[in-house]
């Protein structure tokens, strides 16, 4: 079994910035894959970014130059710098990651708001 706990989000003004961290814990795994979604008010979650264990990332054309995914393997943590953000941001977003055994787990989400 794998823990996530997500932190960081919060109310910014458009044009702010925010990083998101995801803390995975448990035992016996390792982790592949790692990611971020977000899902905002009558929509379909959908993939912000997301980042290999090599460090391969894939971002959505709406975040592409604005967010930057990261992560390091020794904490097991992932993390999302999202930067110029804009009301169309406004969302839960959800820590995503992957094991070498393909087992997925999710985050409880942390609400990420852009508002003036």
């Amino acid at each position: 079994q794998v823990q996530l706990v997500e932190s960081g989000g919060g109310l910014v003004q458009p044009g702010g910035s925010l990083t998101l961290s995801c803390a995975a814990s448990g035992s016996g795994f390792r982790l592949s894959a790692m990611g971020w979604y977000r899902q905002a008010p009558g929509k379909q979650r959908e993939l912000v970014a997301s980042i290999t264990s090599g460090g391969n990332t894939n971002y959505a054309d709406s975040v592409k130059g604005r967010f930057t995914i990261s992560r390091d393997n020794a904490k097991n943590m992932v993390y999302l710098q999202m930067n110029s953000l804009k009301p169309e941001d406004t969302a839960v977003y959800y820590c995503y990651v992957e094991t070498t055994l393909r087992f997925g787990y999710w985050g409880q989400g942390t609400q990420v708001t852009v508002s003036s």
